[in-house]
């Protein structure tokens, strides 16, 4: 999941801040910008793991331009920091389904063509199609 980070460039006396403004809570810091951007994956990474320790859905992250939009972060930098958080959703489970042919040939393509499994694009579509509800 890719979640958009705010970044605060930092000063010769301040470290250079993060904001996960999809994850309230959720900030980080580095020395640097590469740094920060580290340390944001990482602190992404243990919300989201006590978001499921504590029986809580994972928001879904808002577009990118959404979140630019917004004057709190004007002056910020923004990056996009992808996060699996598929092992925060329970144990896999293998069902069965029933597709048009062509149609799973299409899912298998997409997915292929974008560094997923069919599963993994099946996932990623559900998750995206109920956070539009």
């Amino acid at each position: 999941m890719k979640f958009p980070i705010a970044i605060e460039p930092g000063t010769d006396s301040a470290a250079w801040g993060v904001v996960v403004p999809d994850l309230p809570g959720c900030f980080s810091a580095g020395d640097t910008a590469e740094e920060a951007f580290a340390n944001a994956a990482e602190a992404i990474d243990l919300h989201c793991e006590l978001l499921a320790e504590e029986g809580k859905d994972i928001p879904m992250p808002r577009p990118l331009a959404e979140r630019q939009a917004d004057p709190e972060f004007a002056g910020w930098v923004w990056a996009l920091v992808d996060v699996d958080v598929s092992r925060y959703e329970g144990k896999a489970e293998k069902i069965n389904i029933t597709l048009p042919r062509r149609l799973l040939a299409q899912i298998d393509t997409y997915a292929k063509a974008h560094g997923s499994s069919r599963s993994g694009f099946l996932a990623d579509a559900a998750r995206s199609a109920m956070h539009h509800q």
